[in-house]
Formats: C-alpha cells, structure tokens, sequence
C-alpha cells in the first residue's frame, strides 16, 4: 500500500495540475470507487460539476482537496492500487479506469484508475472552522512526521505509554500517520530496534531518535519519488519512484546487512512480512 511518501508526490503533482481549475464534469465508471460518498456516483458527480478545487491537502496516506465557499473536500485514500493521473483527452482511457473529471478549460483530465477498487473518492463536510477545510473522517488520523505542526514530545511521551510493541505503534495511525509497513522496517533498521521490542522499554532518547530516523527515512523516499515495486504506485504523470534501490531492510531477505554484513531475515507479522537483522537489531528477551 503507498505511504507518507508516495501520497505527497501525487499530492504534489495534483497542486501542480489540478489546483485552480473548475470541474466541468465527473463521470463514475464504477461504483465501489465512490462507495464512500454513500449518496452515490450521481452526487458525487453533481456536487463536483462546477466547482473549483483547491490546493490538496494530505494526512499520513489519504487525499483531500477542498472546495472553496462549499464547505466539503473532496477525500481520497488510494487503497492498494489506486492512482491519481493528469492525462492528456486524448490519451486512451486506462484499463482500470474509474472515475473521470473534465475540466471548463478543455486541458488535461484527471483520472482516478485503480486495479483492485480498494481505494475510493467521497466529498463529504469538513471540520467547522478548519482552515484545511480537513474532512471530518480525517479528525482521528495523527499528524505524520513531515507535518510541521508535529509534536515531537507528546508523540515520544504517548508512544513510551503505549503497552505495546514498536512496530505496532509506527503503523498505529491514531498515534503517527503516514507510516506503513516499509518505512516502519526501515526506520527500526536504522535505530537498530527489533521490530518486537517492547515500546515500554524505549528510553526518550531512543524513542526520540526512532522518531528522526522516519522522518529522514521518509524525506528520503520523497526526494527520489517514493518507493515502486511494479507500475502501480506512480505519480500524476504516471513515472515511477527509486527509493526501492536504497532500501536496508525492507525486501531484503538474505542480502547482507548493510551494517553489519549479516543476511536480513524476514518473519511472518500479523499478515505481513516484517525485515531485520538479527544482529544489529536483536530479538528481545522475553518479558
């Protein structure tokens, strides 16, 4: 699934492309896609005819762009495989495609494709007084790293409280948001923590340091478009991301620790795959 780093370059590319521009009209190829907007695609469609949209906005891995003098946002979450492109009308429609918006100056279209149709598109009210106009749904998601209105401190203080372990609170998006199962991997390889270790156990100082480490891990990523496996996490301009070429832990199973030499080893964790090095990044003792 994209990540902080993936969502803020298509971010990017939608205040490049799309900000500014009125809606002329938005046809909904497939109703799960805005199974969210629980009005339907008929209002979806017709609440966004005619409007203009806003700079985007993101929380950790969801969307949104406002629509000013409304009231609402427009939210999205790209799931596994949605994308976000600005296409030229002319380009033929993609295979997946789903959702399209035309736009009054007769320039390039967005496209809302998405293989698995586990992403989705809703306009829905934002937060009374928000500047951000923020989508209520979006009230519970934590502020992520790169944010600059992150609290450092009450962060380390709520994740040194948690009777947990680390890796479960990195994804635990109610305390950090943004970070997923790659940059978690990452990060705990960089601060040289087991993935298991319990969060209890963190001192302020390492918890603090874990900290940095995903936000550079993070701002990392960023600069070189993000991490793409396969063609489906791109950029509005459909270009792929080269983080995957810097990776120290995630993907890695039985190349060398980049550290240390020693082979990374993979293990099964609540339906995924967590990567390490048992060595610099040893297993804790059980409580």
């Amino acid at each position: 699934m994209p990540e902080l780093p993936e969502v803020e370059v298509v971010r990017r590319g939608l205040a490049r492309w799309v900000a500014g521009r009125t809606v002329g009209d938005v046809q909904v190829l497939h109703p799960r896609s805005v199974r969210r907007h629980l009005a339907g695609g008929e209002d979806f469609a017709a609440r966004l005819a005619g409007a203009t949209l806003g700079e985007a906005h993101r929380r950790g891995k969801y969307l949104w762009v406002p629509l000013p003098g409304t009231g609402h946002s427009m939210v999205g979450h790209l799931g596994m495989s949605g994308q976000l492109l600005v296409q030229d009308p002319a380009t033929p429609d993609e295979t997946h495609l789903r959702v399209r918006f035309r736009f009054t100056d007769g320039g390039r279209e967005l496209r809302f494709v998405d293989q698995r149709t586990f992403g989705g598109l809703a306009v829905e009210e934002a937060e009374d007084g928000d500047p951000e106009d923020t989508p209520r749904s979006l009230a519970h998601i934590a502020r992520d790293p790169l944010d600059p209105r992150f609290d450092d401190e009450a962060f380390v203080a709520a994740l040194r409280a948690r009777r947990t372990t680390v890796k479960r609170a990195l994804l635990d998006q109610t305390l950090i948001s943004g970070v997923g199962n790659i940059y978690a991997d990452e990060s705990l390889w960089r601060s040289r923590l087991h993935y298991d270790r319990p969060t209890a156990t963190l001192t302020r100082p390492l918890a603090a340091e874990l900290l940095q480490h995903a936000r550079e891990v993070m701002a990392a990523a960023l600069a070189v478009g993000g991490t793409s496996f396969d063609s489906l996490y791109v950029n509005v301009n459909g270009e792929s991301g080269y983080f995957s070429r810097d990776l120290d832990a995630y993907g890695r199973e039985g190349e060398p620790c980049h550290r240390c030499g020693t082979p990374i080893r993979r293990a099964a964790w609540m339906n995924r795959s967590s990567y390490f090095c048992p060595r610099c990044q040893r297993i804790p003792r059980q409580r």
